[in-house]
């Protein structure tokens, strides 16, 4: 008889923008932010997580209109909703928060605000609403972050890339 445990399978999942997305210890997932939001929330002893890509925070979406993954506020409930019909008590698990970067510094940001620093404050509170201690962030800066939830140890690996110089514009002889 072997002592060494069968391998569990690992299934690679990419998150697009806007997307959900609950699993357990047999799922990775991965995803690319820049002035949008990942949003991580694992049960320690379940081992089963939840995350989310969120674009805007939605505090300001119309009234009335189907809940959507692409508003934060949005994305919390449709996670808490899947994630208490597994059994999983959202106020048990771990947050963890990614993304809200700057993708084009330096340029004027307009009537609109900074909806990088928008988006990771409304992460924070969604977190707050919901009970979750966020047990670590990669919020804000400049530029993009690779994210890599790997679900049965509740490890977020996070690589933030800063956007390459601009080249210079060429001037054509006129």
């Amino acid at each position: 008889m072997s002592n060494l445990k069968p391998t569990v399978k690992l299934t690679d999942i990419f998150l697009m923008p806007g997307d959900c997305f609950v699993g357990d210890q047999r799922h990775r997932i991965r995803t690319l932010v820049g002035s949008c939001v990942a949003m991580t929330l694992w049960h320690p002893h379940l081992r089963i997580g939840a995350i989310s890509h969120f674009l805007l925070s939605g505090y300001a979406r119309r009234r009335g209109a189907q809940p959507s993954g692409t508003y934060g506020v949005d994305a919390m409930s449709l996670l808490a909703r899947e994630l208490a019909r597994l059994g999983v008590p959202i106020g048990q698990c771990q947050g963890k928060l990614f993304g809200g970067g700057a993708m084009f510094p330096g340029r004027s940001r307009g009537s609109i605000g900074d909806i990088g620093q928008q988006n990771g404050e409304c992460a924070r509170r969604l977190m707050r609403e919901y009970g979750v201690q966020v047990v670590s962030e990669s919020l804000f800066g400049v530029g993009h972050r690779q994210v890599i939830f790997n679900v049965a140890s509740g490890e977020v690996l996070s690589r933030q890339v800063h956007p390459a110089a601009a080249p210079a514009p060429v001037k054509e002889n006129a």
